[in-house]
């Protein structure tokens, strides 16, 4: 049983197929008689997502983007002199290509903080297609999808891994590997939140390890990690050298949403 990936579900697949038809079968029905509520709000819309004020507010990333972080690039006349940004020609991260789908400010912290913090599982689906949009040149040539691990007691308190509730309807929508459990966290490091960019990559930078089955999966293979938000990207650094240490071919990142300058600003 993968308890990243929510254990309670292999559980209910045990349930036998007449609980499955009886649930599914309820939740139609559910559907029929009552209206989709909004994600972020009671308000009642033609389909489950954010209202129109909400939607509104966020501010999606188009290309052009730095191909190595996702960083917006200024606007230049429409003509750029690299596809990467200053910052990772001169230090580029391990993993190889990054993606967010918006930016991380007021108005899709409270959404993500909701889904993360909060358990509101709905965003997990929206933020998928979110990410299936905006990474849609990695998940063309991705093999398999990993998402970010928890450490067991962080999972016991949230209850549910944020990453990979993400990253099984991205990778199941593309029709790729989805691997909870190839990559682990093996040291329950304190909050990253407060910490210089220095202090990020020290509390993280053995904190993951690659499983022995997960070796088997990964190996020779182009692997699409999975994410919140990336901030400085001490984390996603972290888990994309244990990959590649581990046997993966590239590492490329996709997350829901980043600061605006993801190696200087905390969140």
């Amino acid at each position: 049983m993968n308890l990243q990936d929510g254990g309670w579900r292999a559980r209910l697949k045990g349930a036998g197929p007449v609980v499955l038809f009886g649930r599914r079968m309820g939740r139609g029905l559910a559907d029929l008689l009552l209206p989709s509520l909004a994600h972020d709000s009671p308000e009642a819309t033609a389909s489950a997502g954010l209202t129109p004020d909400a939607w509104s507010r966020v501010v999606f990333l188009e290309d052009p983007v730095c191909d190595g972080c996702g960083a917006a690039f200024e606007a230049d006349g429409g003509a750029f002199a690299a596809s990467r940004c200053a910052a990772c020609l001169a230090q580029p991260y391990a993993f190889a290509r990054a993606r967010a789908a918006c930016v991380y400010d007021e108005a899709s912290r409270g959404l993500v903080l909701k889904f993360k913090h909060g358990d509101h599982q709905p965003f997990a689906p929206l933020f998928a297609r979110w990410i299936s949009r905006a990474a849609a040149p990695l998940l063309t040539e991705a093999d398999a999808v990993v998402p970010v691990p928890l450490h067991p007691l962080r999972l016991i308190s949230r209850r549910f891994n944020q990453a990979a509730e993400i990253a099984r309807p991205l990778a199941a929508s593309s029709g790729l590997d989805y691997l909870p459990d190839a990559l682990v966290r093996q040291t329950h490091t304190t909050s990253q939140g407060g910490k210089s960019l220095r202090g990020r990559r020290l509390n993280v930078k053995t904190a993951f390890a690659v499983t022995e089955a997960g070796r088997r999966r990964i190996k020779g293979r182009r692997i699409l990690l999975i994410d919140d938000v990336l901030t400085t990207g001490a984390t996603a650094e972290a888990c994309a050298r244990a990959l590649l240490q581990g046997g993966a071919r590239a590492v490329d990142l996709a997350v829901i949403a980043r600061v605006r300058t993801a190696r200087e600003l905390p969140t």
